[in-house]
Order: structure tokens, then sequence, then C-alpha cells
């Protein structure tokens, strides 16, 4: 080996701390062969993509964008940029079309982004007009940036809050839970945020395997835009439980599904964590009346598991609904009722022999009657290192914190200051083995505007979910976020130059 390649060597290991394409988490320990654990370095550019918050004249909608402030912070205290600009739209023959002319001042009005770690920035938006947001940040301010898109829709198809968190673009999403079902209205919001275009497949899977269809192959996304898709035109007949597959065949999108329902209300389903034998689901509300749980299984076996619920005081197993069964490259889904009775709780899968993997989304319905609405909790990751929630105002936020596994955990929750003032506050809860605790988080001590709050790995292994509560009218709106790890920093492994290998 040459000087020439150790340098090489050396800008790979450089290029791997700036773009993040190093692992995530540090070994446990070094090799026998002398290589040093990974040293976590906070990342040092961001990428988020909004999707278009409603067709409907009567949204109102408002975005919390944050950079939770860390001592790991790229450069400290140091610089750093950030921005939300709104996507634009081509026509198929590659100009502007009429509305975008028409819109062009919307799409000229950046949304708030923050201007330092710790302090929160909101925007408003009202109406249909509200577009797709691609975003960036760089420097002290892309370690763990969030930012979130809470609309409410005051009535109509979909009424209710719709809150999602903006996500980084990517190449695979699973969404099970979704429905072309007469009653709903659920649409792919594919945003692309790269110079080239993207091609990008659909693909659905009902109770008896794949919908046979051709119109969601080779979907053209153009640059620096969002295509809705309407998932009821990719199939010939209704469908109540389906789970979606989103691939990008070139290029990476960011993905959501927003779920409109005539009766029961509606909500953004994010994607499922990646395909586990084993999934959380965090967070179902105590007064909620009626789960749904979908779940699918992508590989070659079929998953076999054992459905628990854990509540306050420990893990119980649902009455009737001991185990499930998911038949490989088919959905399965089973209504739980309302299996929280008066307790909040998170659902926890796990094989009951050998595993399989699956991925998993929960429908959760709150009120009665004419008075309902709905949310959707998808299987999700540990908090990891830290993990945000945007968006909570001063009253209606409950954290859901639950350690599924056989040793307690504990955590530290920080409440920013507010958008408009306020003081942070800090609170460290530890949650039994087992079990869920749901908590009123912190507030920051005279706050103005919303705030954020900040879940911070102290031990074990934790899942969490954060529910804002909105009601209306006598309506209980509502929507979930979960709170995987905001992968704010990566493992670099330390390098050193070993002149031995110049030898002959």
């Amino acid at each position: 080996m040459n000087r020439t390649t150790l340098s090489l060597i050396a800008v790979g290991t450089a290029l791997a701390a700036v773009t993040g394409f190093a692992a995530l988490n540090a070994p446990d320990a070094s090799t026998d062969g002398g290589a040093k654990t990974a040293a976590e370095r906070p990342v040092e550019r961001s990428s988020l993509l909004c999707p278009a918050p409603s067709s409907s004249d009567l949204a109102e909608t408002t975005y919390t964008s944050f950079t939770p402030k860390s001592a790991k912070s790229a450069g400290g205290e140091g610089k750093g940029a950030a921005e939300l600009r709104p996507a634009t739209r081509e026509s198929d023959e590659g100009g502007k079309d009429k509305k975008d002319k028409d819109d062009k001042g919307k799409r000229d009005k950046k949304v708030p982004a923050p201007e330092a770690p710790g302090k929160p920035v909101t925007g408003e938006a009202v109406g249909a007009g509200a577009p797709a947001l691609v975003g960036s940040a760089d420097g002290a301010l892309a370690p763990g940036w969030v930012t979130q898109q809470t609309t409410t829709v005051a009535a109509g198809a979909g009424r209710g809050v719709q809150g999602v968190a903006c996500s980084a673009p990517d190449t695979d999403f699973w969404f099970p839970g979704t429905s072309t079902a007469k009653d709903r209205s659920d649409y792919v919001h594919l945003t692309n945020p790269d110079d080239t275009a993207a091609v990008v497949n659909i693909e659905l899977y009902g109770p008896e395997g794949a919908l046979k269809s051709e119109a969601g192959d080779e979907i053209p996304v153009p640059p620096h835009s969002s295509v809705p898709v309407l998932l009821s035109t990719l199939a010939d007949e209704p469908e109540t439980n389906l789970t979606a597959h989103v691939t990008a065949r070139t290029g990476r999108v960011g993905a959501s599904v927003q779920a409109a329902d005539d009766k029961l209300g509606g909500d953004w389903l994010a994607a499922s964590a990646d395909p586990s034998g084993s999934v959380v689901l965090p967070g179902i509300p105590k007064d909620a009346t009626a789960v749904r749980l979908v779940a699918f299984a992508p590989g070659e076996d079929d998953a076999d598991l054992k459905v628990s619920l854990a509540g306050a005081n420990g893990s119980i197993v649902p009455a009737g609904h001991e185990t499930l069964h998911v038949k490989s490259g088919m959905t399965a889904a089973v209504d739980l009722g309302n299996v929280t009775r008066g307790e909040a709780g998170s659902l926890v899968l796990t094989p009951t022999e050998e595993s399989a993997p699956i991925v998993a989304a929960l429908r959760v319905t709150r009120g009665k009657g004419a008075k309902q609405e709905t949310a959707f909790i998808p299987a999700t990751s540990p908090v990891g290192n830290r993990a945000t929630a945007a968006d909570n105002r001063a009253k209606g936020s409950t954290l859901s914190l639950v350690a599924p596994g056989k040793t307690a955990a504990k955590v530290r929750v920080t409440a920013s200051a507010g958008s408009g003032g306020g003081t942070p506050k800090t609170e460290t809860y530890t949650i039994k083995a087992g079990t869920t605790m749901a908590v009123e988080p912190p507030v920051p001590d005279g706050l103005k505007g919303a705030y954020a709050l900040t879940v911070e790995h102290v031990s074990g292994t934790v899942y969490a979910a954060r529910t804002l509560e909105l009601p209306e009218d006598g309506v209980p709106m509502f929507t979930v976020q979960t709170l995987p790890d905001d992968r704010g920093t990566v493992g670099v492994p330390e390098a050193e130059q070993e002149l031995s290998v110049l030898q002959d």
C-alpha cells in the first residue's frame, strides 16, 4: 500500500463523519487486532422532508422546528444554518404549472428554522395551499434537528389533528395500516429533495398477499418536488387492511401516508421501523376506545408472535389475543378493542419460537359515535442516545416511556425554552421493567409559545411516544408521534498510520 492509498483512507474516514454513513452505534469493545472503539461524533449535516399538510381549505397548520442544545453539538456553541424551503412542482412538460405561478409567493416564503440550538421556532399556514418542504441544516444546528408539522381540520373527511414529524430521505419504507376501503382516502406523499428525478414503486399487500397492479410501478418524482399518490388508484377492489411498500428504484425520497376517514377523522401514518423479529408500539392512550393491530411479514417465513401489553404495573396478555400468526407476504389484522382499559400502555410483539421479521402499526381510536378521532402508532426503534418531540403546548401533551425488557430503564427529559420565551426544565424518570410510564412532561417556567421535549438515555432500553391532544367541539382530537433515536451522532472509527504496511 502506498502513501496515496493512506491518504484516500484518511479522506474516506473524514467523509464518513460528515455524511453520517458510519455506523450509528459504537461496538461494545475493540477487537484483538487493535482496532479502537468508534468515537461518537456529531453529524455535520441533516436533511428533513415535510409533506404538503392538507388539501382542505379549513386546514390550519403549525410548524415547530428545533435543534437540541448539547455539548456534543458540532462545534459546541459554534455556528450553523438551517432552512425549510417549499418544494417546487414541475409539470409533465417540464415547466411550472399555472397553480405554481399563482402560488409563487407562497412557495418563495420560507418556513422558519432554528437559528441556535435550544430554542424552537414556529410558523403557520392556513388553507390548502401550503406546499411540501425540503429542509437542510449544518454545523451546530444539524445534530438532532427535528421539525413537527401539526394540522387541525375542523370538518370534512379526515377532520381532527394530523401530526407528522418531518423525516429524512431514504429508499425503502413500510406502511402497515393503510387502506383502500370506501370510507378511507389514503395518499402516499413522495418528496424528492435532490437535483435529479426519482423513480418509485408502490406495492400493496392484503390478507391474501400482493395486490396485482402495475399502476404503482415506476412513479416519477421530479427534482425538488412532491407527488401525492392515492392508494385506491393502485387497487382494483377496496381492501380494509393493507401494507404499502414504497421503494425508490432511483434516487431517494421522503414518504408519509395521510389517511382520512369519512367518519373517524384521520392522521399521518409514519413508516414502521425496519423489519424485525420483535417490535414495540409505544403510547396507546389510556382512554382508547378501539385499537387495531396490523402486521406484515416481508420475509420468506411466517411469523408467530406473542402479544403483550406493557401497562403501568407490568405486562399482561390481552384476553383472546395471546398470539398472532402472520403469513409470509400477507397482511394480518386484529381488533383489540379497548385493550388498555383505562390504563396507558404499549404493545410488544415477540416471537413465540423461531424469529421472523415483521413490520407493524396500530390504529388507535378515541371517543364515541360522531365524536370519534383516530391516530396511528407505527413500530419504532429505541430512543437510543436521544430523541425529541418538537411541538408541545402548555397543556395536552403526554409522554409515554416503555421498558419492554427484563431490566429497568432511566431517561432524562428536558423541556426546552418556549418559542416566545421561558426557562428550560429537566426531569429524570425511571421506568420499571416490562411497564409503560405515561407522564405529563415538564413544562418550561414562564412558557410562551410552543416548546420541545428531548428524551436522553441514561440506562436500560427505552421506547417512547408523545401524544398531543387538541380537543375541539367535543371531539377528542389527537395525534401520536413515536420518538426514535435522532441520529445526531455517528460512530467514526479512530485511525492511525501504520508505517509497517509500506515495507515490502
